[in-house]
């Protein structure tokens, strides 16, 4: 085979050549664009850090203004629980003072009722003694034929009124 044959003739050249190549190739990714390559990288590398310190102090930031708020929400909540208590006692007091006011009313009205009534009764009982008084004169004239006095029959229908309360 004359490939075979030429292989110690050609031999040096090949790797001459090879060695050239990889020179080459050495040179131009490891000292052009590796040095691209990692700046790049470590430009990411410093933004991602970046980055990650930013979200971090913005969640902390997140945190104290949560707290305060947290903090203002149970103050305002303190506040309203306690002008609610107020509004209710003072709503107490007014209702108590009303109503105190409204049986005071009441009462006196009963009174005054009671008193009309007491009247109302006593004119009634008044009215009943006197026609009972005359009744009686008529009922013992009719009955018996007798005329009996005003006083006598008046002091009966009272006797018999008493009876019956």
């Amino acid at each position: 085979m004359p490939q075979i044959d030429q292989l110690s003739q050609i031999y040096a050249s090949q790797i001459f050549w090879l060695l050239v190549v990889f020179g080459i190739i050495y040179f131009v990714i490891g000292r052009g664009m590796m040095p691209k390559i990692e700046a790049t990288v470590d430009a990411r590398d410093h933004k991602i850090a970046e980055d990650l310190a930013a979200a971090d102090r913005a969640r902390k930031s997140a945190e104290a203004t949560e707290a305060d708020y947290t903090a203002r929400i149970a103050e305002a909540r303190a506040i309203a629980q306690k002008a609610t208590a107020e509004a209710k006692s003072a709503a107490a007091a007014e209702l108590e003072a009303k109503t105190k006011a409204a049986d005071a009313a009441t009462a006196e009205k009963l009174a005054a009722a009671e008193a009309q009534l007491e009247a109302a009764r006593q004119a009634a009982l008044g009215q009943i003694e006197s026609v009972a008084t005359e009744a009686t004169q008529e009922i013992v004239q009719r009955l018996s034929g007798i005329v009996i006095d005003r006083d006598a029959a008046e002091a009966g229908a009272r006797a018999a009124l008493a009876k019956a309360a």
